[in-house]
């Protein structure tokens, strides 16, 4: 007589479920070290509106630029809307000078207020600049090259009657007397103080100087007197507005006064 084979099942008892209490005495220490992340997330947010509302820059104040404009500085300088942050651009700049800009020695950013801030620029002391295989080769008051561009400027005038073969960035400009660099600094600098913008500037053979203004040549003749002859011109140029032709003042000096005025018809 068979068997009877016993059917056995299994009946699967579901433990019962844990209470808060007991999950968070179980995991006490995973709730602790999530509360804190939470707190501390709730801190950086709260910190970064307070920054973002209390920081940000109303006011930039730009200093010593002559070369680019107060806007083209700011752009070179605050690159990204984090950059209109008082806080950031003041840990972004700390100890650090920018430089890599043409014409630009170095500049710095100094945080007044947190709202406002000042860009200091130092740029390079350009006297003048040459034209040279299709480039503008711009040199300081000792000659040294100091920059190359493809674009001319309206602040420094175009120097003709420099005779040289090559140029090398930051070094002198190889021309036969070197003393010319000392009289373009003095016309520059004598230019500039009584506000007339020249269009370019011409030295002869002999080194005599001659500066252009839209169409009115002035000859200077040599650096005798120079002072002199640049602050009668500041008075007679007015007088030549929309006239053609050549003014000599080669010869003035405090004594003849000799200035004569040839117009081109």
């Amino acid at each position: 007589m068979a068997k009877k084979r016993r059917r056995v099942i299994k009946k699967r008892v579901q433990a019962p479920r844990k209470t808060f209490g007991e999950l968070f005495f179980l995991h006490k220490s995973l709730f602790i070290i999530g509360a804190v992340l939470i707190v501390i997330l709730i801190g950086l947010f709260s910190a970064f509106l307070y920054v973002s509302k209390n920081y940000t820059i109303t006011k930039v104040y730009v200093e010593g630029n002559i070369h680019y404009t107060d806007e083209e500085i700011m752009n070179m300088i605050m690159t990204d809307n984090l950059s209109k942050n008082s806080i950031y651009l003041s840990l972004k700049y700390k100890n650090k000078d920018i430089t890599g800009i043409s014409f630009i020695e170095k500049m710095d950013v100094e945080v007044l207020d947190p709202h406002t801030v000042r860009i200091n620029v130092y740029e390079k002391a350009v006297a003048g600049y040459v034209k040279y295989l299709d480039r503008y080769i711009y040199f300081d008051r000792n000659g040294y090259v100091v920059e190359t561009s493809e674009e001319p400027s309206d602040d420094v005038p175009l120097v003709l009657g420099l005779n040289f073969e090559y140029i090398v960035l930051h070094e002198k400009l190889p021309v036969e007397n070197e003393d010319v660099f000392a009289q373009i600094l003095d016309i520059t600098q004598l230019l500039n103080k009584y506000d007339l913008n020249a269009d370019k500037i011409f030295f002869d053979s002999n080194f005599h100087l001659y500066v252009y203004f839209e169409n009115v040549e002035v000859s200077l003749g040599t650096n005798d007197n120079i002072d002199e002859k640049v602050i009668q011109l500041q008075y007679i140029l007015p007088e030549l507005q929309g006239k053609s032709g050549i003014l000599d003042m080669s010869e003035y000096d405090e004594n003849t006064q000799n200035i004569t005025f040839e117009e081109k018809k």
